[in-house]
């Protein structure tokens, strides 16, 4: 059944394509497409136009002058691409199309963005701080090789130290430096060359193609080169060739050549500084010489005959013998005089009279001792007497010869009132002469 014409909304045909063309544009946003281009078309506007294809489906597209001057790639029929734009509509033709404004290859694209990514990764967890990097030893005698040992790159760093400084050691751990094996084997050279002794690592390739350098900018190559006890320099491709290796590793050289600049002594260098420091020493043994030469000079002026200094030295010990000599005879006559006196006062002072003396004062000593123990004595049995008076006056016994008595109860306890005792209680009283049994048949208490 049809509807009522009047209910109908009827376009025509450029004002559907028109909102066709609005929707899309509008409904759809910018978006990423990958494929392979074919109906290439360059008219003379400088406009682009082709098609985008896989292998079940196809695209129109365009690309207009201001935006295809900015590719840096000559684009062709089967060149695979990557292309930004956002979805419309020819009006004329009632086509969709897709209206390109950045184009660029798909294998280097692909790579590139996974690049930024992995690098924005590492650099989020801080392994490009140079807080982590290690420092190159001063002195290297030892230096490690990671690399292709059929390559150009290990041929140049031989060479190099070979000019520079022939006598370091170098270790090559031979590994692949391109294709799916490649960062594997890296990984693994990394590994065992930590067992190595070396003092340095060099790390690299000769230049070539993002592609090419690839393993270099694998996840696993960045974590082994910054888990390394080793310092390792990297030295990937050509000086315009950046990869996560550089970033990581502890120092970068723009080539495999520069890195063996950087890490050997420059030999001729070291072989001038010996001969200036052969110069420096001759100047001053030298002047030691000399020095010396005047030493042995004056001191030869100063020097005496040595018999001369032996009249010298024996004329020295007369003089001391005399000296000595007249010191000993003094110091005996000191001795002699000493003696003498003390031998006087001994005269005068005889043993026998001291003993006599001291006799007497013995004998009043014993007089005065015996004295006065006497009067101690005296003194001793006077108190002890009258402390025994006043013990007998108080004495219990005392008390109980004039009738008084101590009750106890059958426990031995005293009974000291009416209240601690009750009827048929056995108590016992103490006497002067002894005890008396008996039983309590009652009892009074007088009030106070």
């Amino acid at each position: 059944m049809n509807s009522n014409p009047g209910d109908r909304q009827i376009f025509s045909v450029s004002e559907l394509n028109r909102s066709v063309r609005h929707l899309l544009e509008t409904q759809l946003p910018m978006l990423w497409v990958e494929g392979e281009i074919s109906n290439f078309a360059r008219p003379a506007s400088g406009h682009w136009y082709l098609t985008l294809k896989d292998g079940q489906a196809q695209v129109r597209c365009a690309m207009f002058r201001n935006s295809n001057m900015r590719v840096n790639f000559k684009p062709g029929n089967g060149t695979q691409v990557l292309v930004r734009g956002r979805v419309g509509l020819y009006e004329g033709r009632g086509d969709y199309q897709l209206i390109i404004e950045h184009m660029e290859e798909a294998g280097f694209g692909a790579l590139q963005r996974q690049f930024d990514e992995l690098k924005q990764k590492l650099a989020s967890e801080g392994l490009f701080e140079t807080a982590h990097k290690q420092s190159m030893p001063e002195s290297v005698s030892h230096i490690g090789v990671i690399t292709s040992p059929t390559g150009a790159a290990v041929k140049d760093i031989l060479s190099v130290l070979k000019r520079r400084f022939p006598s370091i050691k170098v270790s090559i751990f031979p590994t692949a430096v391109q294709g799916e094996q490649a960062a594997g084997q890296i990984v693994e050279a990394i590994t065992t060359a930590q067992t190595s002794q070396c003092d340095a690592l060099i790390v690299g390739r000769g230049g070539g193609s993002l592609e090419d350098l690839w393993p270099f900018n694998e996840e696993s190559v960045a974590r082994a080169i910054f888990a390394s006890e080793i310092p390792i320099i990297s030295a990937v491709g050509h000086e315009i060739d950046f990869t996560i290796a550089d970033f990581v590793a502890d120092l970068r050289a723009p080539t495999p050549s520069a890195a063996a600049e950087q890490i050997s002594p420059d030999g001729e260098d070291m072989l001038n500084q010996f001969e200036g420091f052969e110069l420096l020493l001759a100047e001053a043994m030298a002047r030691k010489t000399y020095m010396l030469g005047q030493q042995v000079s004056n001191l030869h002026k100063r020097l005496q005959h040595p018999g001369r200094k032996l009249q010298e030295q024996a004329q020295h010990l007369d003089h001391l013998d005399i000296r000595l000599r007249r010191a000993i005879n003094s110091k005996l006559q000191q001795q002699r005089y000493q003696m003498d006196t003390v031998q006087d006062k001994l005269s005068r002072v005889h043993p026998a009279d001291a003993i006599v003396n001291r006799q007497q004062l013995v004998t009043e000593y014993l007089k005065r001792m015996s004295r006065g123990i006497a009067q101690q004595l005296d003194t001793k049995k006077n108190k002890t007497a009258q402390a025994m008076h006043l013990l007998d006056t108080v004495s219990p016994l005392k008390t109980l010869g004039r009738g008084y008595s101590i009750i106890r109860d059958d426990q031995g306890a005293v009974v000291k009132t009416v209240a601690g005792v009750s009827a048929g209680d056995k108590l016992k009283s103490q006497m002067v002469d002894g005890e008396i049994c008996f039983t309590v048949d009652g009892t009074t208490e007088r009030t106070l």
